[in-house]
């Protein structure tokens, strides 16, 4: 599908990924996009791109509000789950389990709640204007568990799992559905740690790119990249090579790449 005439739905919106992808979903030609994020956050930075920019408030953990905002949103046909929630610590050595249900509630079962919802409007929609797609932000974190902020990795390894099934459960519709691994992005989330990372807004436009291509799964930024050829290649490694990140890491720049 193309970014041009298109209408779509972004999850995070107010975020460092998120307001980029609606600043570049509006230059590219979209008609319209709905910028979603949690009740409270201030979106006044999107109020100078004009009245093609609906914001909504959404809890993307509640699974009825999310079916009633897909019922009000019918004209959607790209849906980009890009709300996430990070909790630095470990497994192990978390207090307790609070940061990494939390982690799980928004990065997994959100996206999940997103996708199910929004399956049938993007089957009508990809029917009539030419295509539909979702696209999933995960991370490199999902390729391999970095133990500094372990169930953070946890749950983006279990959303990219759960793209493959909706990727599948999709394909008979005619739905896209694109998995992204970025490296680290220059993003309010990961302000306080001591590593290389990417613009926000160039991951938007390669992340855009991809989803235009009709690629399955993109990873951005050269630590990406190389996380990915290093699971294929020799995967003990590249565990091994995370494994030394331990928590209460403040300098987590790559090991390698």
């Amino acid at each position: 599908m193309k970014i041009e005439g298109s209408t779509t739905l972004v999850t995070g919106a107010a975020g460092g990924i998120g307001r980029r992808f609606v600043e570049r979903l509006i230059a590219r030609g979209a008609t319209k996009v709905y910028a979603a994020d949690r009740p409270g956050i201030d979106f006044e930075f999107l109020t100078n791109l004009g009245d093609k920019v609906v914001v909504i408030e959404l809890d993307v953990t509640d699974e009825a509000e999310v079916s009633r905002i897909a019922a009000e949103c019918g004209d959607v046909s790209l849906l980009i789950n890009s709300a996430g929630v990070l909790v630095v610590g470990g497994v192990i050595s978390a207090p307790d389990l609070a940061g990494a249900r939390l982690e799980m509630d928004v990065n997994l079962w959100g996206s999940l709640n997103m996708c199910r919802a929004f399956a049938p409007v993007l089957a009508k929609n990809g029917a009539s204007n030419g295509g539909s797609a979702i696209m999933n932000m995960l991370s490199e974190t999902a390729r391999v568990n970095i133990p500094f902020a372990g169930s953070y990795c946890v749950s983006k390894a279990a959303a990219w799992n759960m793209t493959q099934g909706v990727r599948a459960e999709l394909a008979a519709q005619g739905t896209h559905v694109l998995a992204v691994f970025p490296a680290s992005v220059d993003t309010p989330m990961v302000a306080d740690l001591d590593m290389d990372k990417l613009d926000p807004t160039e991951v938007a436009d390669e992340a855009l790119d991809a989803m235009e291509s009709e690629l399955e799964d993109i990873s951005i930024g050269a630590h990406s990249i190389y996380m990915e050829k290093l699971m294929f290649s020799d995967y003990k490694a590249l565990e091994k090579e995370q494994a030394l990140i331990l928590p209460g890491a403040t300098d987590v720049s790559p090991m390698d790449g």
